[in-house]
């Protein structure tokens, strides 16, 4: 059963990667398209926007690139590395960096998607960082328990 999950975690985290990446590089025209739908997202308010967007879906694309890496070492049986302790405190700062983004983009244009991304991304900042803690933790009972032996 683990391995399956393992599987459709990969494939899961593949995808959204390689969507990622496009997706991120055609918000400006996707937004330019939007704006003239919203006016939030047109004149003024377009390269802001844009560059905001663009930020985020970059953060986004980094915070899925470690955990491609961190799901790379529970394939290979390796969890407890210092690597997985460096990402989880990488994809904390990055979460915590999109939702100071959304924040300031709430004066631009406000709406409930924009507190749902800042609530989703301060607790995925702090959970990730905690867990780097954990991790952390964890190697260095590993250590003295190898050590011991």
């Amino acid at each position: 059963m683990k391995d399956k999950y393992l599987i459709l975690s990969k494939c899961i985290v593949n995808t959204m990667f390689v969507l990622g990446i496009p997706t991120t590089v055609a918000v400006p025209f996707f937004l330019k398209w939007y704006g003239t739908i919203n006016a939030h997202y047109a004149g003024i308010y377009y390269p802001v926007q844009s560059v905001m967007f663009v930020i985020m879906g970059v953060f986004a694309c980094l915070i899925v690139y470690e955990l491609k890496a961190m799901l790379k070492s529970v394939e290979e049986d390796n969890c407890f590395v210092d690597n997985n302790v460096i990402s989880l405190d990488r994809m904390g700062w990055y979460s915590f960096i999109i939702a100071v983004v959304s924040c300031v983009r709430m004066a631009l244009y406000v709406t409930p998607g924009c507190f749902v991304v800042i609530i989703v991304f301060a607790i995925a900042g702090l959970f990730s960082k905690v867990l780097a803690k954990v991790f952390g933790k964890a190697i260095e009972y590993k250590e003295d328990n190898d050590l011991t032996i």
